[in-house]
């Protein structure tokens, strides 16, 4: 599509805007898929491997404040938020990289 450059100000949000907004919703339904599938297969599965899939669970069991004093459901939601939002950044970095190796090697 031709641009047209009186549509294009500073106080309109440009194309990239959405497509970051896109990437980071993609990331965090895919990073939920990811921990989704992850919990169950965890104690058949070597860490590594569970590692490079869904990186937030291990940084979650890692990272988690004890629960001196606190309730199961308080230390579950922090496991929770901290395993969805880490796997969410991780898959969209991939994301992020792929679209940028894909639009460089459009240019070529």
């Amino acid at each position: 599509m031709p641009r047209i450059p009186m549509l294009e100000s500073a106080q309109m949000p440009q194309r990239s805007f959405f497509k970051i907004l896109l990437l980071a919703g993609l990331g965090l339904a895919v990073g939920f898929l990811a921990l989704a599938i992850a919990v169950p297969i965890e104690p058949q599965t070597p860490a590594p491997l569970i590692a490079l899939f869904s990186p937030g669970l291990k940084l979650a069991e890692l990272v988690t404040p004890e629960s001196s004093g606190k309730s199961f459901a308080w230390t579950f939601g922090w496991f929770l938020r901290i395993a969805i939002m880490a796997n969410a950044v991780y898959y969209f970095a991939l994301f992020a990289l792929a679209k940028y190796l894909v639009a460089r090697r459009r240019t070529k």
